[in-house]
């Protein structure tokens, strides 16, 4: 693509699952800038940090722009060529079974299609998994028990519809922020609305909580199965919908009474008043809605709390109603187009069951394969023991990086290194997995991507391409297909555009459904290149006879309500279908098999919302209650006596190989920590910004100590974002056990036995540098972007020759300015080239007292001054200069100092601050945060 003139570009954001529209700027000199796009129903033109700083990721540092094999450059005609061989050996020496298929939330729907239809069509195995089982199989897994199908029931609208909103381990305000202002926005207009708060943490999504409840870990099964005995008791249900519409609501009540109120505190962590208020809340609150994500999915229980959770919402008829409803929301832009398309080892295509017969022969029909799956494949954590044992013998992994995101993942390491042949589809050249890759191919990134993704709502949404294609990177979709067409599979994959895949996962999506199927998006079967390019934001179903179903105002394609009955773009098909009829699959304890040829119409009077009227996807038509007995879960132990929570942070995303290129991104937590209760860091002696060691029976990781009133005691949290490409010894995942969720497959990740106990340093340093470091001589530190360069946090056991270390790591050139207090263990080290500060090193025998943010703009700044050169010795502005201090609104660039600053200069609100400072007002997520430094301000004005 040529950039030869300015214009603006409508996609979508490639961070959560809100799935946000962005208008991308492109100057005629090809400088970029972003923008919420005003007009897509998902955000409405706001963005979060991420998203708002989406055009400081782009440039091509880092970048794998050419094909490699063995590190060695090579041709993509070589190195595809090697790939397909190898996988066609591997499969005819140790059949379908010994090849598999890691792909990603990251990919396009596209892309996607291509790959699950390659593996589970063409090759014969299912086994193809991906990153998404990690994050929301849970919920997948819930919805196919309670309603035949993963149909997410409601939609973004129901936030600001809802009298009660129930947030369920769901860290809103820094994990998908655009909705966390949604229902901010709509508080605003009506304070009547209440918020409850279900965390053990009390993360900054409290600021808006009437209620928070500090569950237990693994404490919510409980929860939810004593509310469902609650709702029977008082006389809370909805006996017309569970007759009408239900099977199993007795079984699913006996078994909730089994704890009394009592019981329930006990394994809730939570007193008896709380849970009554809580309880009471909810029974006399007919528009609630219950959000939940990865406190819920990321458990050995996970499946059974999102059925605990529905079953309560079904017992009161609270589903597909406005304003009511749970909601499970996703944490990857497109987890949910790869649900539709079949992108996980339990799935087949288009929403159908690969247990079911009649499903695979359907499928196998309409891509004219030679096979299909007659089986489940393995999930992601068992396909890395199946690499590790040998089972796995050539290994493809897209746009993930299971080294640091996996659980047990330096047993994942191990794998991935022994396997006899590994390829890695990537858009970076170094990271934690791209190092063992055999072969190395280049993909392109966001903004060079084009395609479709889908959000939490189940809106279909345009990724489209803004740059030029750098290098020699394809298009995921493109790599696929290429190397199915040199496997002899050429004639089904001679897609020659996103449009065409795009096309035909439509059809298939239609096709002998006549209703009996969620997923129908026929009426783009037929779509052309010029409809396509111009595809609006449109919601599943929309199905190709009768009037598709979008919310006025948001048509589904440009100059027109529908398209014309679709022809299916893959071959003439037979009509007749071979029909089986099958019991609830013994594999997941899902649906297996559901009445064809029954025509339903889903969604009554044009409404985006399923299951208010029932018609659920099980045979039957009505939904299931699942009878759930809580079951104790205590996984520490006195050599492991805390539990361990992973998760997010505000500004960051995954393994930051997209957010760890910006600056303003890296500020705010520039480093891995560990969030610890003031009792448990008393009790194991460590102090706020110490270096900790953290251990589980599988790993350790050395953090840095946030000691603090919002962590649960007996719990500690660490981030999951660290790798060894930005810290020396934080990949958190290799702490995680493997251990899962029976039906859903899903990892454990926030309930760990570990310990903690102090590093003992004997030196800590802070460094800012002009370039990276190539090698960093210490026990624990950790890399940034800063705006000139970049900042290091260190931190040494052994003393060392402090010059000595300091020209390692600052270089030899140049003019050096020193400090040195021997006694007191202090040294600081300056170097200039020019007028241009290098570096600058500080050391102490404490935590290193220094203005960082201040620091790091040095880099940048012109010091002609000789004289003034001393403040950066000293690590701190001098005379009228200012320091930001700690970064709290990435947004604008405003740090703690100046909110508190103008908080005693009268600013006593956040929206006072807003108005000051601009700080909270793009897309919201820092003003928990502005509202703390308030608050405590206040205090200290008290005292």
């Amino acid at each position: 693509m040529q950039i030869d003139e300015a214009r603006e570009v409508r996609t979508t954001c490639p961070y959560c699952g809100v799935g946000c529209g962005v208008l991308a700027k492109v100057a005629a000199d090809g400088e970029i800038t972003v923008r919420g796009d005003p007009d897509h129903p998902a955000n409405f033109g706001r963005l979060c940090s991420k998203g708002s700083a989406l055009a400081e990721t782009i440039d091509l540092d880092g970048r794998l722009l050419y094909p490699e094999i063995h590190g060695r450059r090579t041709d993509w005609d070589e190195a595809l060529d090697l790939v397909a061989s190898t996988f066609s050996q591997t499969i005819a020496e140790h059949g379908p079974g010994s090849v598999a298929f890691y792909v990603s939330g990251q990919l396009l729907t596209e892309d996607y299609y291509v790959a699950n239809k390659l593996m589970k069509g063409f090759i014969g195995s299912a086994n193809i998994d991906t990153n998404s089982r990690l994050c929301m199989a849970s919920s997948v897994a819930g919805h196919r028990r309670a309603f035949g199908s993963d149909t997410v029931p409601g939609n973004y609208e129901d936030l600001e519809l809802a009298d009660l909103i129930v947030l369920v381990g769901s860290n809103l305000a820094w994990c998908h922020p655009v909705l966390y202002q949604r229902i901010a926005a709509a508080r605003e207009k009506r304070p009547e609305m209440k918020v409850v708060l279900i965390d053990p943490r009390r993360t900054m999504t409290s600021d808006i909580a009437d209620m928070h409840l500090a569950i237990a870990p693994d404490g919510d099964v409980a929860l939810f199965t004593g509310l469902l005995a609650y709702l029977g008791q008082h006389n809370a249900l909805d006996r017309t919908y569970i007759t009408a519409h239900t099977t199993g609501f007795g079984q699913a009540l006996f078994a909730a009474s089994a704890l009394d109120l009592a019981g329930i505190a006990a394994a809730t962590g939570l007193s008896e008043d709380e849970l009554a208020r809580f309880y009471s809340l909810f029974a006399a609150t007919a528009k609630t809605v219950t959000v939940y994500s990865q406190g819920v999915n990321q458990s050995s229980s996970g499946t059974d709390k999102v059925n605990a959770i529905i079953n309560c919402h079904l017992a009161t008829g609270r589903i597909g109603q406005p304003g009511a409803g749970p909601f499970s929301v996703t944490g990857q832009p497109n987890a949910m187009g790869g649900r539709e398309v079949g992108g996980m080892a339990n799935m087949l295509a288009a929403h159908m069951e690969i247990e079911n017969p009649e499903h695979r022969e359907r499928v196998q029909r309409f891509w004219n394969a030679p096979t299909v799956a007659e089986k489940p494949g393995l999930k992601a954590v068992e396909m890395f023991q199946a690499v590790a044992d040998g089972r796995i013998k050539a290994l493809w992994i897209m746009a993930t990086n299971p080294v640091d995101s996996m659980p047990d993942a330096d047993a994942v390491e191990a794998a991935i290194k022994a396997c006899p042949f590994v390829v890695v589809s990537d858009v970076l050249a170094k990271t934690d997995t791209v190092r063992h890759a055999h072969v190395r191919l280049p993909a392109t990134a966001w903004g060079e991507k084009d395609g479709t993704v889908t959000n939490s709502e189940r809106r279909i949404s345009r990724q489209r391409a803004f740059l030029a294609t750098p290098g020699e990177a394809r298009p995921d979709w493109w790599i696929i297909a290429e190397v199915a067409k040199r496997m002899g599979f050429g004639e089904a994959f001679s897609h020659v555009s996103p449009v065409d895949i795009f096309a035909e996962h439509a059809a298939l999506s239609t096709f002998e459904n006549d209703g009996a199927r969620d997923f129908d998006i026929g009426a783009y079967a037929g779509i052309d290149a010029g409809t396509y390019e111009e595809l609006a934001p449109f919601q599943w179903p929309a199905p190709s006879q009768g009037t598709p179903l979008w919310p006025g105002g948001h048509l589904p394609l440009k100059g027109g309500d529908w398209m014309s009955p679709p022809v299916s773009p893959i071959v003439a098909i037979a009509e007749k279908a071979v029909r089986a009829k099958l019991s609830i699959s013994p594999l997941e304890g899902e649906v297996a098999g559901r009445p064809e040829g029954r025509a339903r119409r889903q969604l009554e009077d044009k409404s985006t919302r399923f299951f208010a009227n029932g018609n659920f996807y099980t045979p039957d038509g009505k939904a299931r209650f699942i009878a759930i007995r809580p079951a104790a879960q205590t996984r520490t132990s006195p050599d492991f006596p805390l539990v361990l929570n992973t998760g997010r942070v505000r500004d960051h995303w995954h393994t930051m190989t997209r957010t760890g290129k910006s600056p303003r991104l890296s500020q705010h937590m520039a480093e891995p920590f560990v969030e610890i209760h003031p009792s448990d860091a008393q009790h194991f002696g460590i102090g706020d910004a110490e270096i900790v060691r953290v251990s589980t029976a599988h790993g350790e990781v050395l953090v840095r100590a946030l000691v603090t009133v919002r962590q649960r005691q007996g719990s500690v949290f660490v981030p999951m974002h660290w790798t060894d490409q930005f810290s020396g010894r934080a990949r958190v995942d290799a702490l995680v056990a493997p251990t899962t969720d029976a039906i859903s497959g899903q990892p454990a990740s926030k309930n760990v036995a570990a310990r903690i106990e102090r590093f003992a340093a004997t030196a800590f340093g802070f460094a800012v540098l002009a370039e990276r470091p190539t090698s960093i001589d210490a026990d624990y530190w950790s890399l940034a972007r800063g705006p000139a360069g970049w900042r290091l946090e260190i931190a040494l056991q052994d003393s060392r020759d402090w010059t000595g270390f300091a020209a390692a790591l600052l270089g030899m050139e140049g003019e050096t300015l020193a400090y040195h207090d021997i006694a007191g263990g202090h040294h600081r080290f300056a170097r200039f080239a020019g007028n241009r500060l290098v570096g600058a090193l500080y050391l102490a025998p404490t935590p290193v007292a220094v203005s960082r943010g201040w620091a790091v703009e040095q880099l940048g700044a012109d010091h002609a001054n000789r004289q003034a050169r001393l403040a950066i010795v000293a690590g701190r502005p001098g005379g009228n200069s200012v320091d930001r201090g700690a970064i709290v609104c990435a947004c604008f660039g405003v740090g703690a100092n100046q909110i508190a600053e103008a908080v005693r200069g009268g600013c006593t609100s956040v929206a006072a601050i807003g108005a000051v400072l601009h700080a909270g007002t793009n897309c919201g997520s820092c003003r928990a945060e502005i509202k703390t430094i308030i608050d405590g301000r206040r205090l200290q004005a008290a005292e």
